[in-house]
């Protein structure tokens, strides 16, 4: 790659962190940075140099949060050693399943999840006390632990926003809390999938530990902003990724 190559490739990753660690979704500037960018390369190296950049920027917004904010760590914490396991099994998996399959699928789970942001305007403003039973608190570990981490290791655009809907739908979290936690789960996606696409010589680490390194440094401002600007700030970021990630696979799917 030629130097101004490089500069523009870690500039993607710094904004890339910046998003993940606000709202989830900072995959949609980093991977098709890498795809473009470095055209010459297998899709699968671009999937893994991509998650050593972004398991930088999640595990160093999740830090942050933490000294902050008020993750759900009685949640958050198990479905995390899930989702390493299950987003490893989505990984190995990603070779035999066609992405193009799930496009679809994926543009309508976008769609609903704008609707519900739309809809709903207090979602997610302030927490929701909702009465936590052992149903409840079982749904929001296994469905971010297993559903959303596989849907990480196997595709993995919107991961982080879903992770944010889950928290605030299913424990009646605020927007910045709920990020908070999904930045954890987020965190164990990122390993189980990285391990994978490691153990199979993927990763391209030269340029993934630069990436690392500025996703670490656009993470540390999106969730300084995050919690200092709010709900409110939040909820507009996540709309503007969620119509990003569904003008993105509608071109994919239909151009």
């Amino acid at each position: 790659m030629h130097a101004e190559q490089v500069l523009l490739l870690l500039l993607a990753a710094t904004a890339a962190g910046w998003v993940d660690a606000v709202v989830g979704g900072g995959g949609l500037i980093q991977l098709p940075a890498l795809l473009l960018l470095n055209p010459g390369q297998p899709v699968a190296t671009a999937l893994a140099t991509n998650k050593l950049g972004s398991i930088a920027g999640t595990s160093s917004a999740a830090v942050a949060y933490l000294r902050k904010a008020k993750p759900d760590l009685p949640v958050a914490l198990p479905a995390a050693g899930l989702a390493v396991c299950c987003a490893a099994g989505g990984a190995l998996c990603a070779a035999a399943i066609s992405s193009d399959v799930l496009k679809p699928v994926i543009m309508v789970v976008l769609l609903a999840v704008a609707a519900i942001v739309v809809l709903k305007p207090d979602l997610g403003r302030v927490p929701n006390l909702v009465l936590r039973t052992r149903r409840r608190v079982a749904a929001a570990v296994l469905i971010p632990g297993v559903v959303i981490a596989f849907y990480d290791g196997l595709v993995g655009p919107g991961t982080g926003t879903f992770l944010v809907i889950a928290f605030t739908t299913l424990l009646g979290m605020d927007f910045v809390n709920a990020s908070a936690s999904s930045k954890i789960i987020n965190t164990g996606t990122n390993l189980g999938a990285l391990i994978v696409f490691a153990a199979q010589g993927h990763v391209l680490w030269a340029i993934g530990l630069a990436m690392a390194f500025c996703n670490i440094v656009g993470a540390q401002f999106g969730a300084r902003m995050a919690i200092s600007r709010g709900t409110g700030f939040v909820r507009t970021v996540l709309l503007c990724v969620v119509s990003a990630l569904v003008v993105k696979l509608g071109y994919e799917q239909f151009a």
